[in-house]
């Protein structure tokens, strides 16, 4: 027996998965190279300004990541979203090197598409028009939010390693 398809998409959910699939393509493919099919976003271009960039990076993945808890996404998907934004972070630590390795990686273009995947199998709370439960949002923030500030310190921490060494 199969499932029955998922309800068509609220005009609020559709707005979410429009403005994050905007952000994704501006923070990880808005620009082809000429000659060649690779694309690139503002993330690699930002992520170039040692510390502060990447500190941007992760702050506007926040977006991203703040639709999907607002769509309830099931807590895997956060976690794996959560995830693509600690490697993000990671590669961004890595001068020249980690930009490189961020047009390849595309944490906000993943990130985009687990959620879109979620609201287009229905597997999202929202879809069935349930309230977030107190154990979805202490998990959500665990397994969401604790990335982006582990993320964050990260930043702060390689900046202020920078600071130090020029001065």
């Amino acid at each position: 027996m199969t499932s029955p398809p998922p309800p068509p998409l609220s005009r609020e959910l559709e707005q979410r998965r429009a403005r994050h699939r905007r952000l994704a393509r501006v923070m990880d493919e808005a620009v082809r190279v000429p000659g060649t099919s690779i694309t690139i976003g503002l993330d690699p271009v930002i992520g170039l300004v040692p510390g502060v960039g990447d500190l941007a990076g992760s702050a506007i993945s926040s977006v991203i990541i703040t639709d999907a808890v607002r769509s309830r996404v099931p807590i895997p998907v956060l976690a794996r979203m959560g995830w693509n934004i600690i490697v993000d972070a990671a590669l961004g630590l890595i001068p020249f090197i980690g930009d490189a390795a961020d047009v390849l990686h595309r944490a906000h273009r993943k990130n985009s598409r687990l959620l879109s995947e979620s609201l287009e199998t229905g597997t999202a709370g929202a879809m069935h028009g349930r309230d977030p439960s107190v154990g979805y949002v202490a998990a959500a923030i665990v397994v969401a939010f604790l990335p982006l500030l582990i993320a964050v310190v990260a930043a702060v921490f390689a900046l202020y390693f920078l600071i130090s060494l020029i001065a």
